[in-house]
């Protein structure tokens, strides 16, 4: 029987109390399988590591997850501590070192949920986004000077290359084939930014290129966020930089009913290091401890590690069991408008899983 290692940092926050309830349900879907088991690791890095050690993850953290064959991710930001402190320290520390460049975020209007595009019929809003997660606004390049003096400057650079945009085009171009529609929208602001975007619109022809039987568009940022609530029919895969798909993606999880359903996979391609999933909430310290969290967003991130680690059948019983549980307004957690807790909504999906063990690919 296979046995997969999964490095599990529930981080702060709600991640304390949607990274267990991911790990209940993995083995809950393995136990289904009969094929294969998971063996947790967890690590207690984030806020509370922190304020003891002076550091969001040990210097050496890195080697600690290089042999896992995926990490379950929950959540970075503390209220107590600088949000540069916490992203740069711990979720991009961890991105970045394994150069998981493709952040992948699937979006689609769930069964039993409204999203507030009340003319949008859930046919017509069934995305993925893909972001560039190595370099550009996100690189790291820049400083502060004469801090705390009226001359005090500060510059962060916005850093692209052409191996990192014909990587992450090549990868868009590869995904939006393998969807039924093979359309891909480039999203762009080269009208503004006359330099890496416009290297950025050229590498996105030169890649096309090899890419004929897809079709594809391009669509300034500001311009696809009204064409993302006006014309939500007319995209299917995206393609974007780090900062703007960050923001893209987050409008989208809104447009498809809430943050806590939407999932995340940050992707290594090559495979030379292990990739990381996670919902895309934040760490929300307004409802932690109180079990109010939805865990959909992590149990969806959940099914793309079961896609990357090879068990498609899996993969389709457990988002099977989410769509049936999101269709049951009854288990809607609150920020879907319901009264359902974390635990509850963990255990519906568990039964599920273990009473229709044979609706695999077929659910």
């Amino acid at each position: 029987m296979k046995t997969y290692n999964i490095a599990c940092i529930p981080g702060d926050g709600i991640g304390k109390e949607v990274v267990p309830a991911g790990q209940t349900v993995l083995a809950a879907i393995a136990q289904a399988s009969g094929r294969f088991t998971f063996n947790f690791s967890e690590y207690g890095w984030g806020g509370d590591w922190y304020r003891a050690h002076g550091e969001m993850m040990p210097a050496d953290g890195l080697d600690a997850l290089r042999g896992q064959d995926a990490i379950l991710f929950g959540s970075a930001g503390d209220p107590h501590i600088p949000d540069h402190i916490t992203l740069w320290g711990l979720r991009l520390k961890i991105c970045q070192g394994f150069d998981q460049y493709a952040n992948v975020r699937p979006t689609r209007i769930l069964p039993g949920i409204d999203g507030p595009l009340k003319r949008c019929a859930p046919r017509d809003l069934d995305w993925v986004i893909v972001r560039e997660n190595s370099e550009g606004e996100y690189a790291g390049v820049g400083g502060r000077v004469h801090q705390g003096h009226p001359i005090e400057a500060a510059t962060d650079v916005s850093m692209m290359t052409r191996a990192g945009v014909e990587r992450i085009m090549r990868f868009a171009f590869k995904l939006a084939r393998s969807r039924p529609r093979k359309l891909l929208t480039v999203v762009t602001k080269s009208n503004a930014q006359r330099h890496a975007m416009v290297m950025w619109d050229e590498i996105a022809v030169q890649i096309a290129k090899e890419f004929p039987d897809v079709t594809w568009d391009k669509e300034l940022v500001d311009a696809c966020t009204a064409r993302m609530v006006n014309r939500p029919a007319t995209l299917d895969t995206l393609v974007a930089t780090n900062l703007h798909a960050d923001i893209l993606s987050d409008l989208a999880a809104a447009l498809a009913g809430s943050l806590g359903i939407a999932p995340t996979g940050n992707i290594d391609p090559e495979r030379r290091y292990p990739s990381m999933f996670e919902p895309i909430h934040g760490s929300a310290f307004d409802i932690m401890g109180k079990g109010l969290a939805n865990p959909v967003g992590t149990f969806w991130s959940c099914v793309m590690m079961l896609e990357h680690l090879g068990e498609a059948e899996a993969a389709a019983q457990l988002m099977a069991a989410i769509e049936a549980v999101t269709a049951d307004k009854a288990l809607h957690t609150r920020d879907l408008g319901g009264n359902a807790g974390t635990d509850e909504v963990t255990r519906a999906v568990c039964k599920l899983i273990n009473t229709r063990p044979a609706q695999r690919l077929a659910a």
